[in-house]
């Protein structure tokens, strides 16, 4: 006979430790999380689009302040002591940092380490017929940092002379460097006109006055000639211009918006009240309306409107243009 087997002990102890383990690792697992996001993780607060200046001599300590300060990191210890790990003697380098998300710890001290500043020049798009309140609005809608107030005041008497085009412009850009951007191009692009210009017998202020006017008025390269021959006709006869186009300069609203009493308003810019060009450009017009401007083409017309869909309708009297108001604006 075969003596008695023993019976297999259950293995619930070795289950036991095997679920201990895996539950003290799920806790070391978690305590790491938890230690990397109290220590090493970005703020709440991260700061965004913000320059940083080191100054040459400033020390990983002052650093580390100025830092947890403005809540670029959550712990100036764990700063420095990344800083001194990685850095050794070397220290921080000098110099201007931009952020515009957030980063680690880690990420910080990199950057701070190899001078990685980060700032690199952005495209904007400054369409053709913004005013200098647009540009304003514009520039401060991708650099919140942007001196707005400073550039609307440089920039008062330059509506006109800035060029609509596009630009590559640094986060900290400043008003003054902006205006002088726009302006250059504007000298750049209009000195090969100034023979025509000359020719044509129009002042360049006149000349871009009146493009400014066509920059509104029409969209299409022919019927902006077409509208400079009927304005520059109406001038010449003594009629004023009355163009809808100056009336967002002067109250915001459009030709669809206007009423009788604001055809009525006495301003220097109101071309129903007053006789001859605006004082001035009512926007920044592209080359294409600056070239209609000396350019006109010769027609019948004395009066034009645009309709809601941008169509064009010419008349030779008051009358005509009457029946094509009530015909494509009622």
């Amino acid at each position: 006979m075969f003596p008695e087997q023993e019976p297999l002990a259950a293995p619930k102890k070795k289950f036991f430790f095997e679920t201990q383990s895996a539950w003290a690792g799920l806790f070391f697992v978690a305590a790491l999380l938890l230690f990397y996001a109290v220590s090493f993780a970005p703020p709440k607060t991260f700061p965004s689009q913000i320059f940083i200046s080191i100054h040459r001599g400033d020390t990983i300590n002052e650093v580390a302040t100025q830092f947890k300060q403005i809540n670029l990191v959550r712990s100036s210890f764990y700063f420095k002591l990344l800083a001194h790990w990685f850095g050794g003697s070397t220290g921080v380098i000098a110099g201007k940092y931009y952020f515009n998300e957030p980063l680690s710890v880690f990420g910080v001290v990199y950057r701070v380490l190899t001078g990685a500043y980060d700032i690199k020049p952005q495209k904007i798009l400054i369409p053709e017929g913004t005013t200098v309140k647009d540009i304003a609005d514009t520039i401060a809608g991708v650099f919140p940092d942007f001196d707005r107030e400073s550039f609307l005041r440089l920039a008062k008497d330059k509506e006109g002379y800035l060029f609509p085009d596009t630009y590559h412009w640094l986060p900290d850009v400043l008003p003054a460097q902006v205006i002088a951007d726009m302006q250059e191009n504007f000298h750049k692009r209009i000195t090969p006109l100034a023979p025509a210009i000359s020719v044509f017998g129009k002042t360049e202020k006149d000349v871009i006055i009146m493009a400014s006017l066509i920059e509104e008025e029409a969209r299409q390269t022919e019927t902006r000639k077409i509208v400079s021959g009927i304005l520059w006709k109406r001038l010449a006869l003594g009629m004023p211009l009355q163009v809808d186009a100056v009336f967002p300069y002067i109250n915001g609203k459009n030709t669809f918006q206007l009423t009788v009493e604001d055809l009525k308003v006495d301003h220097p810019y109101n071309t129903y009240t007053r006789k001859g060009l605006p004082p001035g450009p009512i926007s920044n017009p592209g080359l294409d309306a600056i070239i209609a401007a000396i350019t006109p083409i010769a027609s019948p017309y004395l009066y034009y409107l645009s309709d809601k869909d941008g169509n064009m309708h010419y008349a030779r009297t008051f009358a005509e243009h009457v029946a094509n108001k009530e015909r494509y604006l009622r």
